[in-house]
């Protein structure tokens, strides 16, 4: 049984930072895309962030437009781990962010995903 556990939200001011993480379990995860969305108040859920596995055995990482240069995801496939780095934080960036699995290359980027968390709420105060 997959199961995915973030962690790591709260409260930060504008231009602040924190750190999401996402601990998996129930698979062997190095070759899935792990990764990130949110669900701003209001909004539907969008895509943040993935990582995934290329057959040259490099991980490429995948960004929205809207956090490009101020997100960055990583992984740490030994732990079963992913985590999200969140600098220059801004209001706009307030939601639920969720973490998100799926075992074919390029799903998350996509906007789909097999398994998902329960969600950490982020909320950015001007």
């Amino acid at each position: 049984q997959v199961q995915l556990v973030e962690s790591g939200g709260g409260l930060v001011q504008a231009g602040g930072s924190l750190r999401l993480s996402c601990a998996a379990s129930g698979r062997t995860f190095s070759r899935y895309d792990m990764g990130w969305f949110r669900q701003p108040p209001g909004k539907e859920r969008e895509f943040v962030a993935a990582t995934r596995w290329s057959s040259d055995s490099v991980y490429y990482a995948d960004y929205a437009d809207s956090v490009k240069g101020r997100f960055t995801i990583s992984r740490d496939n030994a732990k079963n781990m992913v985590y999200l780095q969140m600098n220059s934080l801004k209001p706009e960036d307030t939601a639920v962010y969720y973490c998100a699995a799926d075992p074919k290359t390029g799903m998350l980027a996509a906007g789909r995903g097999d398994y998902w968390g329960q969600g950490t709420q982020v909320t950015v105060s001007s």
